[in-house]
């Protein structure tokens, strides 16, 4: 898991799609067994870079179990993907906002004051 984690955090490396095709691969592990930096990570992978609708319900499905354990990045990452324009689920968006506002989020704050 860390490995995955250092490729999607580097600056070189991060952002090459089969980088995080493979680091995604490492995490698929971890998050099924419930690590929750591991579904936070996978699902913001799968929510911001994968095109089907599959792997964005997998991606949401990850980061909200993420969230329910209490991972900030999984709360802000829910609130701005339910904050988008034509999103019907305002609520939802406040929700997962406040909660990471909560816990120090200053882009949650913003996201809520704005």
């Amino acid at each position: 898991m860390r490995a995955a984690l250092w490729l999607l955090d580097s600056a070189r490396f991060g952002q090459a799609p089969s980088v995080k095709r493979f680091a995604g691969q490492l995490l698929k592990q971890p998050a099924r067994q419930g690590v929750v930096l591991a579904q936070s990570r996978l699902g913001q992978l799968l929510c911001r870079d994968c095109g089907n609708p599959r792997d964005r319900r997998i991606g949401l499905e990850l980061l909200r179990q993420a969230a329910r354990s209490g991972d900030c990045s999984a709360q802000l990452e829910l609130g701005r993907l339910y904050s988008q324009p034509g999103s019907h689920e305002t609520m939802q968006a406040r929700h997962w906002l406040e909660l990471a506002a909560v816990q120090g989020s200053l882009e949650a704050r913003q996201l809520l004051n704005g």
